[in-house]
């Protein structure tokens, strides 16, 4: 929804909301994400399987807690990330998060698209940018509608293909090549603190470089109806998601990696592997795959971008001109080489976004000690200041401090640095909005 649109500052009607079903759907499209089966087998081979299994269960727990809390949030105020991120940073510090929130979407679309669009040439040959073209134009219609015309069908008959597909890839693998235990054994010499470790947290770290995953909740929780709150926080957000995409994904990513001959736990590696080892049928579930989770980037990605335009450009343009914006965007970044920087960009938005994540949930639990109540989302942008000074300064501080530890190449920076600009962001911004007396942008206030 975009601030064009939110100038009501009527309640929510729960009857115009997506239904839980629905909503279920749409959201669980994110399970099927190639990129979760690949991360998880990287970060066995890099730390050992059983460190990155430890690593993995602690994401799982704190992923879920703080989305249940965001979530219901969301849900209990049909608040977006643009629209809670006035109250947070105000006017213009809330068009930067909407800015950081559809690049990194879009850059998802990008790696994800980029995936299928090498299944594809890996079983027909054939230029790649002749399948980034194919995957960018079946994709786009799609989500022409928006997240609540059909993606919670689109991903619910795609769904079976998936977990079917992925099931059947690990019975085929085992078949042909044997079923060991070296995927679960896999071990490598312990790390120490100073040398970037020990491995759990390592791998921890690594998965607070997609918090991204907090805005998407928000975006999508804002379409629910409050009256499924408890449903949506305990089973659509909560832990079972995460036990899924992270969990079950990343089990299933080691066993491939280490079963099958030649495949390398990269970008695109898990994914040619089950092309070689089922043919089309390993195509399809990758398609299945890619389709599924790409429905949720090209609509979270589509739409901050329309955010953040129409309020820098103070204009309104149809929603299909966006559509067709995002799209371009998309394919160009799908010719260059943006896949090899995946992890380095993670790391960068990760710090970015999870000071942000970090203010959010400060917000949302001094507001609840404190006995204040959520602005409304559906009110005009004139009504906040252009900056919320402990918001702004608090995401500035950590950011630089989560930066200059990620530049630092100090082994412990990149396993401690994102836990540390969560601190940072949190802190300094409790410790300002206790000393300025400031809660909120919303001039009234």
């Amino acid at each position: 929804m975009s601030t064009s649109q939110a100038v009501s500052t009527t309640a929510i009607n729960d009857d115009a909301q997506m239904g839980r079903g629905s909503l279920t759907m749409a959201w669980y499209g994110l399970v099927s994400a190639m990129f979760f089966v690949y991360i998880g087998a990287a970060l066995a081979v890099a730390y050992g399987t059983v460190n990155a299994i430890i690593g993995l269960v602690l994401t799982i727990i704190v992923f879920g807690a703080i989305n249940r809390v965001l979530s219901g949030y969301a849900l209990r105020h049909g608040l977006t990330v643009a629209q809670f991120s006035r109250t947070l940073l105000g006017r213009s510090g809330s068009i930067l998060a909407t800015l950081i929130f559809a690049a990194t979407a879009i850059y998802y679309a990008v790696f994800e698209g980029s995936i299928v669009a090498f299944a594809f040439q890996a079983q027909f040959g054939g230029p790649l940018a002749l399948w980034c073209a194919v995957v960018v134009l079946y994709s786009t219609p799609l989500v022409a509608g928006g997240v609540r015309k059909f993606l919670d069908k689109i991903n619910g008959w795609l769904l079976p293909l998936y977990w079917g597909g992925l099931i059947i890839a690990v019975v085929w693998a085992g078949t042909v090549h044997g079923f060991t235990p070296n995927w679960l054994t896999h071990a490598v010499p312990p790390l120490t603190l100073s040398q970037g470790g020990p491995g759990w947290l390592a791998t921890f770290a690594a998965y607070m470089g997609v918090w991204i995953l907090m805005m998407y909740t928000m975006d999508f929780a804002a379409l629910g109806k409050r009256k499924d709150a408890d449903f949506h926080k305990k089973v659509t957000f909560g832990w079972l998601f995460y036990t899924l995409a992270f969990g079950v994904n990343a089990l299933i990513g080691i066993f491939l990696t280490f079963t099958l001959p030649g495949v390398e736990a990269t970008e695109t590696g898990v994914a040619g592997g089950l092309v070689k080892l089922m043919g089309i049928f390993g195509l399809v579930v990758v398609f299945a795959s890619q389709t599924r989770i790409n429905t949720a980037n090209y609509a979270m990605g589509i739409s901050n971008l329309r955010e953040a335009g129409e309020r820098i450009l103070h204009i309104k343009l149809p929603s299909l001109v966006w559509t067709v914006l995002g799209a371009a965007i998309i394919f160009a970044l799908m010719l260059l080489p943006v896949v090899h920087y995946l992890l380095l960009a993670l790391a960068w938005q990760g710090v970015l976004v999870t000071g942000w994540v970090a203010i959010a949930l400060t917000q949302i639990v001094m507001d609840r000690l404190d006995g204040h109540p959520a602005e409304p989302g559906r009110i005009p942008d004139n009504t906040f200041r252009a900056v919320n000074v402990p918001g702004v300064s608090a995401w500035l501080v950590s950011a630089v401090v989560g930066l200059a530890l990620l530049q630092s190449h100090l082994a412990w920076g990149a396993s401690l640095g994102a836990i540390i600009t969560a601190v940072v962001a949190a802190a300094v911004y409790a410790g300002l909005r206790k000393a300025t007396g400031i809660r909120t942008a919303l001039r009234t206030a």
